[in-house]
């Protein structure tokens, strides 16, 4: 009678459906299907390419006035619809700054090689670079399997009441996303990186002409609590072609090509 009772027990238990993660429910499924709708739903979803163009300015970790300002700051992105790296290199970028015609710096990723303006980046150095800086496009893919959706305590940022949701991809990674209470914009990120625990704010909301495509004019940078960067974008191109040679290294050979 024990055996056939343990038995039963181990049927029902392979049969019952798995319990969903601690803290994911359907709010916080909810909050995010609503931020996806304010962004530009699934335009927003599923853009090919984007464009961007406008200005940056620079601090150092040790220092309280900017270290450089750049006043042609451009990114080039080709993006990767089965994206599940949550910070990591993906897809294809590149990103150049100026500062009155003369190079800042360049870095680009033709979704193989890491490069700069000095040359191919060693993979290693690679991994850590992208791993501080790619994480926003993660929430994009969050509606799918594999992909959980927890609530986090709310919070107020510079002003603006926030809904909080941590989105854990397939690969483990925990991004945290703040969304607006009243128009479910998504105006915060976070998460820890090889350089620090970063946090990016983001303000200046507008709709692009003629697309449902909600941009955020400037995007805050933090490590750590400190102030790294702030961007101001004054033009956005939305699925603009982007041919491979736009994110090819310039000075690239068969053999430089393999870091």
């Amino acid at each position: 009678m024990i055996k056939l009772f343990s038995a039963l027990m181990l049927a029902c238990a392979l049969a019952a459906p798995l319990p969903m993660h601690a803290a994911e429910n359907p709010e916080a499924r909810a909050l995010l299907a609503a931020a996806v709708d304010a962004a530009g739903g699934d335009t927003w979803l599923n853009p090919q390419s984007l464009l961007m163009e406008g200005t940056a300015v620079f601090y150092a970790p040790d220092g309280v006035t900017p270290r450089s300002i750049s006043d042609d700051y451009r990114m080039w992105r080709a993006m990767n619809p089965d994206r599940t790296v949550s910070h990591g290199a993906d897809g294809k970028v590149r990103i150049t700054a100026r500062s009155k015609g003369q190079l800042l710096f360049e870095v680009g990723y033709d979704g193989d090689t890491t490069w700069t303006e000095k040359g191919v980046m060693p993979r290693a150095d690679a991994d850590a670079y992208w791993a501080a800086n790619f994480g926003f496009g993660i929430i994009r893919q969050a509606g799918r399997p594999g992909f959980v959706v927890e609530a986090a305590p709310a919070r107020n940022v510079e002003g603006h009441a926030l809904a909080m949701i941590r989105i854990i991809g397939p690969d483990g990674g925990r991004t945290l996303f703040g969304l607006d209470r009243k128009r479910h914009y998504i105006r915060y990120m976070a998460f820890d990186t090889p350089r620090g625990f970063h946090e990016r704010v983001y303000d200046g909301f507008y709709r692009l002409k003629g697309q449902n495509w909600v941009q955020p004019r400037t995007i805050t940078l933090f490590y750590d609590g400190v102030m790294a960067n702030r961007v101001t974008w004054t033009r956005v191109t939305l699925n603009a072609p982007m041919p491979d040679a736009i994110f090819a290294w310039p000075g690239a050979t068969q053999k430089d090509t393999k870091p």
